[in-house]
């Protein structure tokens, strides 16, 4: 696994355990309204269940914001790995909504595009030591005067390696959403009816997450003279960080109201898709945001994080309310596809941005605590995009998703154009 010139070789079981994890993540979106389904459930159990995933997520992700600076990230990441076994076990093996309910709140599962598990605020943290490591070095052997340049170094192994995350992460996601069509081969070749071809892919979750515990057994534990500053609660960057946390926050919600399980029972209820090409649907809106990720580091370093992150955003939010009120199957895939070219460029920039703007002992809980609100905010709307499809509202969630996002790129830019640019922007 590559990483980027300027970044510690710590961060490669980081990008491949992403890369695992993201497999899995995209063929589960799919199959997980497909799968409720086939158990006799309907369209609002798919938004409860997407719903009780977020919500759980959210509180461990804040968990990990208030207590996780007492633990070593290495062992929160051993033992998310575990939950990450049992969820994949616990969804091939139970049937009835209550108990699935349970796994869904307290597991790992992602029914969305992106990663919103505990996961991601302990990559993060991770990721940005990792990409600061090299820095680090160069400043204990640099004269005082030449500081902004390692540190500017630093900002821009930070935006490429975060960058290099993302990707990973939608490459594998859109190979995964491909591996969607695997229960219909196994119906047809290997015998198994379609309700256990699709237990069989819960099972290989679970084989994922012991390997991605494996990988995650062997991240290094620094020496005591190598530890960079220990983890600490948020100080003297709270004023920023919460009011990312509130504007995050907003394009969560939004987000949640078409998160990929959600997106994918629109199209399988209004258009009569199939499993298989619903999985290469995704595929190629995973490679077309999966390109994205590598023009963001370079957009950003022209124009600045803040402005990849806003001025990317209002056109893919667009495309997304053309697609709702679009009359044909192929128009309207034609611009979700468009709305995937553009939509995840701002994922990176603003991780990027997020650890930027704190001090790199508050960069864990930044992580979480502007996590933690997303998951919140994300955690409400599945259920109500459900009830949307429920009642016949097919179009509302979308144009709702869209207009909301857009909303929050204009508050964005307007409250942050200013914030930041020695620092943030430092890519630049």
């Amino acid at each position: 696994m590559l990483i980027p010139a300027g970044a510690d070789r710590s961060a490669r079981p980081l990008l491949l355990a992403r890369a695992l994890r993201a497999f899995v993540d995209g063929y589960v979106a799919v199959l997980l309204p497909a799968y409720l389904l086939a158990l006799g459930f309907g369209g609002w159990t798919v938004g409860l269940l997407s719903s009780a995933t977020l919500l759980g997520s959210s509180l461990a992700t804040l968990a990990v914001g208030i207590w996780g600076h007492r633990f070593s990230s290495r062992r929160l990441l051993l033992g998310a790995a575990l939950l990450m076994l049992a969820t994949g076990l616990g969804f091939a093996g139970l049937t009835s909504f209550w108990p699935l309910l349970v796994v869904a709140f307290v597991g790992t599962l992602n029914p969305s595009s992106g990663d919103v598990s505990v996961f991601l605020p302990l990559e993060h943290a991770r990721l940005a030591e990792a990409a600061s490591g090299e820095a680090r070095t160069a400043r204990r052997h640099a004269f005082v005067n030449f500081f902004p340049l390692a540190e500017a170094a630093s900002g821009e192994a930070r935006t490429a390696l975060f960058a290099r995350y993302t990707l990973t992460g939608s490459l594998c996601a859109a190979l995964g959403a491909l591996a969607a069509a695997f229960p219909d081969w196994m119906e047809s070749v290997a015998g198994l009816t379609r309700l256990d071809a699709m237990r069989v892919m819960f099972v290989l979750y679970a084989v994922v997450g012991l390997t991605v515990w494996m990988i995650y057994h062997r991240l290094p534990i620094p020496l005591p003279h190598e530890q960079a500053a220990p983890p600490a609660p948020l100080g003297v960057s709270r004023g920023i960080v919460v009011k990312l946390a509130a504007l995050f926050s907003l394009d969560a919600f939004a987000g949640g109201l078409v998160v990929n399980s959600l997106l994918a029972l629109w199209l399988f209820e209004r258009f009569g898709l199939s499993l298989a090409a619903a999985g290469a649907f995704f595929f190629w809106a995973g490679l077309l945001t999966a390109g994205s990720q590598l023009a963001a580091p370079l957009l950003a370093k022209r124009i600045g994080l803040l402005n990849t992150m806003v001025f990317t955003h209002i056109p893919a939010n667009i495309f997304l309310i053309l697609a709702a009120l679009a009359p044909s199957l192929p128009l309207v895939l034609a611009l979700l596809l468009a709305r995937a070219a553009l939509s995840q460029m701002d994922v990176p920039t603003r991780s990027a941005y997020v650890m930027s703007v704190v001090t790199p002992p508050e960069r864990a809980a930044a992580a979480s605590f502007t996590a933690v609100p997303r998951s919140l905010a994300s955690a409400l709307s599945p259920s109500i995009g459900g009830a949307m499809f429920a009642a016949g509202w097919v179009a509302a969630p979308l144009v709702a998703c869209g207009l909301l996002k857009i909303a929050y790129d204009l508050t964005l830019w307007r409250s942050c154009r200013k914030v930041g640019f020695g620092e943030a922007d430092s890519t630049r």
